[in-house]
């Protein structure tokens, strides 16, 4: 039964002393550097007027002050007649 208790008591500093040594490291180990926001100005985006997803001014395709995602839906609008 005592040897049960030592091996016990031997187990148990064991893990304290681990377990303070990690937290040690830890506390000693560098922390990594925020990242820093982007400098650059958020790009303007637009909605085409078809099917309503969101893409950038550059990308999308101007008639008539809508804006479409893709040629097939600037031609689909434009074949309905909608103004």
């Amino acid at each position: 039964m005592s040897e049960s208790i030592g091996l016990f008591r031997l187990l148990f500093w064991v893990a304290i002393i681990a377990a303070a040594l990690w937290f040690w490291r830890r506390l000693k180990a560098p922390r990594p550097a925020p990242s820093t926001p982007d400098t650059e100005p958020a790009e303007p985006m637009v909605r085409c007027t078809l099917c309503g997803v969101h893409l950038p001014r550059r990308h999308a395709l101007p008639e008539h002050e809508r804006w479409y995602c893709s040629q097939a839906h600037l031609r689909q609008d434009s074949a309905t007649g909608e103004r």
